[in-house]
């Protein structure tokens, strides 16, 4: 049995995370843990909100502003529960009430997998993707993330992005071993290659005995060019809902200050749910 986390903000509650965690705990037999990501520094409203003009901060204003902000949260909890106990499968809820990135970081090492809003930011404010929070969660992080798109839609179909490097390989073996149950879905692995080489996928031979020992049946699509455009250009003809696997971020934290990875460019052009892992060894 598989523990599976899905991570989202009381304040603003992700529901196509709650959907996507529900649809595969169900389908794998996990246990799902609900985390409300409860930041002790993060309200709901703004400085200005709780100041009287001429007199200062309002106490009256800040209770009254708080006690709203615990009931949204609460009632997050509650649509989460009710979600999955419609579902019928076993779960139970965490109120992380600390700094949410090092609590979220904390329960990783726990988990089989992390499931979280690709947007989602712990602050009042949206930001542009990747976010600096989950930015911060995918460097640090000790377990695979799924990263959902803002609206939910069943997964149809298993992208494996594959470029020889360990880390793809890695991300491969963790998507087979967690989301077992999803393996009779149609698996397409996807290689970018210079033009100028040969169009065979990386390692060829012990590649595909590898994946045959982990997949029945695959589809071997070998792309010529950039690997950031010819990707895009290929998931979006995709008509199927496909999950997105890859290994990133694996660089360190200045290199990524002036490279994007694939799971940057991923999330910015395509509104697919992403697979990421990475083998910190």
């Amino acid at each position: 049995m598989r523990k599976i986390i899905a991570a989202f903000d009381g304040l603003k509650f992700s529901a196509a995370t709650a959907s996507y965690a529900i649809d595969i705990a169900k389908q794998s037999g996990a246990d799902l843990i609900g985390i409300s990501l409860e930041d002790f520094t993060y309200r709901s409203f703004k400085f200005y909100d709780i100041v009287d003009e001429g007199k200062g901060v309002s106490d009256i204003k800040m209770k009254r502003l708080t006690e709203k902000d615990k009931k949204t949260r609460k009632m997050s909890v509650i649509k989460f529960g009710a979600a999955c106990e419609d579902a019928g499968i076993n779960y139970s809820i965490h109120h992380d009430k600390s700094v949410a990135i090092h609590e979220l970081l904390h329960e990783s090492i726990y988990a089989d997998m992390i499931i979280i809003e690709s947007a989602e930011t712990l602050t009042k404010y949206a930001e542009d993707l990747p976010t600096r929070f989950i930015r911060d969660l995918l460097t640090d992080v000790e377990c695979p993330v799924l990263l959902a798109p803002n609206e939910y839609k069943p997964i149809q179909k298993i992208s494996l992005l594959y470029d020889g490097e360990p880390t793809s390989v890695y991300a491969i073996k963790m998507v087979s071993y967690i989301l077992e149950s999803f393996k009779n879905l149609p698996i397409e692995v996807i290689t970018v290659k210079n033009p100028k080489q040969i169009l065979n996928v990386p390692d060829n031979r012990i590649m595909r005995e590898f994946m045959k020992s982990h997949f029945s049946e695959v589809v071997y699509t070998v792309l010529k060019g950039l690997p950031k455009e010819e990707i895009i250009k290929h998931l979006k003809k995709n008509k199927l809902n496909s999950l997105v696997v890859l290994g990133a971020y694996r660089r360190s934290r200045v290199s990524r200050w002036f490279k994007e990875s694939m799971a940057d460019v991923l999330m910015k052009q395509l509104k697919l749910p992403l697979f990421v892992a990475h083998n910190k060894a």
